[in-house]
């Protein structure tokens, strides 16, 4: 008896239970999927392109030594305003002042020599006038043979001439070689503009690089009054951008400040091509643009972080859905069965993979979900420009209608006439709106 007692309670508070819970969620069927809506609105919208790089000076100098020296004199500090033709830093120029007195006497000597030569010719070539005259007189004072060797006599003496000139040029040249070394051991300014980079110091020995080996880089001048963005962009969007589109920048260093700018160059070729890459796996293909800034007080430095936002079109006073919003329905699902494709597929052969690729993209509508009293229904749209947050709606929706605005796992699965009720942080807005 009592065997049989426990039974009945046991059956009992399964049923209770279940009763309970079918209760339960029945009246959460019946009060709806808890949802957040939002009214469909008139919005500017703005589609922009982000992309992160560095600011540069537009036109920087990078000034290298072409002798090697010790460094004598530094009148410059990393900072310093310079103007055209101002002196940087010497060099000691002890050798190359030997080196152009070497060259000067050599110099000297040669045109020696040429004087030299000078006078032998005219020497020779009086020898041999008078071997002439005198033959003239009388051809047996003279026989032909000794006015052959006169004359050859001439010639030696025009070439060796001819060679002293060369000797003497050449010597020149090398005057003005050593003088051209020599007066590279001062280094002056190329352009007015700031020294951004100083890599040596007084005392320090500066070097010219050779085949293999880079030279001493001594120091960089910029010109600050234009400044330029150089970032990279991704293939998939950089053929979105075109010159003169206009850009927000936000450098790292002055984030309260948002500068202004334009695209100015649009690289014709990848920062890192395919072709020199060396891993096996391809890496992502980015494109350099530049941007240039407008004027600013700001105290900008080359190499400073920044993110550019360049816009590429924009709309003002468009009907705009929220992103989140916006999801993807099979059509046969919207039409409640097979569509005439499906069945067609199901008599023939299979179709391949990229063939089912192409028709399942085909077979996708977007749309959203549009809220009729407390119930839902797929509506298609049609989407322009994307905002930050909003898509621009072409078609398929007007203002002031109300549409399903998230939590997006619960748009996903979402059907048409599915129950819904507003969120209760939805409920303390008048119409639902965020």
């Amino acid at each position: 008896m009592q065997t049989r007692n426990k039974i009945l309670i046991g059956i009992t508070v399964v049923v209770v239970f279940g009763l309970g819970t079918f209760l339960s969620v029945r009246g959460r069927r019946d009060r709806g999927i808890e949802v957040r809506t939002e009214s469909i609105e008139r919005r500017d919208l703005v589609e922009i392109v982000t992309a992160s790089g560095n600011i540069r000076a537009r036109r920087t100098v990078d000034i290298s030594s072409d002798v090697s020296a010790r460094v004598s004199e530094l009148l410059v500090d990393e900072g310093d305003d310079v103007v055209t033709g101002q002196t940087l830093l010497r060099l000691e120029p002890d050798q190359y002042r030997a080196a152009l007195s070497r060259a000067e006497a050599l110099l000297a000597q040669a045109e020696a020599q040429q004087a030299q030569q000078q006078a032998n010719l005219v020497q020779a070539e009086r020898d041999r006038d008078r071997l002439a005259q005198l033959r003239a007189r009388d051809s047996l004072l003279v026989s032909p043979q000794q006015i052959d060797d006169a004359e050859t006599r001439v010639e030696v003496q025009q070439a060796l001439l001819q060679s002293a000139r060369f000797g003497v040029s050449q010597a020149r040249a090398g005057v003005d070689e050593s003088q051209d070394r020599l007066s590279k051991t001062i280094f002056t300014a190329p352009m007015d503009g700031k020294v951004t980079r100083l890599n040596v110091e007084e005392g320090e020995t500066v070097i010219i690089g050779t085949m293999n080996n880079p030279g001493s880089l001594v120091l960089t001048i910029s010109d600050l009054s234009v400044i330029e963005v150089v970032v990279k962009v991704d293939e998939t969007e950089v053929s979105e951008i075109t010159l003169g589109d206009s850009a927000s920048i936000r450098i790292d260093a002055f984030p309260d400040v948002e500068f202004a700018g334009h695209v100015t160059e649009i690289g014709n070729s990848a920062i890192n091509p395919p072709t020199q890459q060396q891993t096996t796996q391809q890496a992502a293909i980015d494109f350099e643009v530049v941007l240039t800034l407008l004027p600013s007080e700001a105290p900008l430095r080359p190499d400073l972080s920044a993110t550019a936002d360049i816009v590429i079109e924009s709309r003002d006073d468009v009907v705009a859905v929220p992103i989140i919003a916006l999801t993807v329905r099979d059509r046969s699902e919207l039409e409640g069965g097979d569509t005439p494709t499906d069945a067609a597929d199901a008599e023939g052969p299979p179709p391949t993979a990229d063939a089912a690729g192409d028709a399942g993209a085909a077979n996708d509508v977007e749309g959203v979900f549009l809220v009729s009293e407390r119930s839902v229904r797929f509506v298609p749209v049609v989407i322009g420009i994307a905002g930050r947050e909003y898509f621009e709606v072409l078609s398929g929706l007007a203002e002031g209608d109300t549409v399903v605005a998230g939590p997006y796992q619960r748009i996903r699965q979402l059907k048409n006439g599915d129950a819904i009720r507003p969120m209760e942080e939805d409920t303390e807005r008048p119409g639902g709106q965020r």
